[in-house]
């Protein structure tokens, strides 16, 4: 499947029903905007406990998620400076395909938008075009978010 420099995608495992991503084959490992993150141990496991911001400008939206952390590692930002994050497993689904991704926890506040894919979660799955845009379709967030109010 071949996609563009930014997809609308979405996370069913966080109930994320779209997010616009941008799509960078220069980052080895994908990122999400996640706040208030704090960790916990249940039934001997860790987990991770976080919010998302799904829209881009749209801090009144918020979803709770939680996952096992699968592992806390240090990974380069945009400045090139090293940042520890921790690591989750979640679904990710691309036009009506799903598969399994991991995903760096970060603050992307200053960034122009909320997911970054990297390249680990694309390997074998989809072809990048970077001339293109939303080949995955186009999402009407209305339909997503239908809470939604005009600010």
């Amino acid at each position: 499947m071949t996609i563009g420099w930014r997809e609308w995608i979405s996370l069913p495992d966080f109930f994320v029903p779209a997010i616009k991503a941008k799509i960078d084959t220069g980052a080895a490992t994908s990122a999400i905007h996640a706040f208030d993150v704090t960790t916990f141990t249940r039934d001997g496991q860790r987990f991770v406990r976080f919010c998302i911001h799904p829209l881009q400008g749209r801090d009144d939206i918020s979803i709770p998620c939680e996952a096992p952390l699968l592992d806390k590692r240090k990974v380069k930002n945009s400045g090139g400076r090293s940042q520890e994050r921790y690591v989750v497993g979640t679904t990710l689904e691309v036009a009506g395909r799903r598969w399994p991704i991991e995903l760096t926890l970060t603050s992307r506040d200053e960034m122009k938008f909320r997911m970054l894919l990297g390249r680990s979660a694309m390997r074998g799955r989809l072809v990048v075009d970077p001339h293109l845009s939303y080949q995955a379709g186009k999402i009407e967030i209305e339909t997503c978010y239908p809470d939604l109010e005009d600010s």
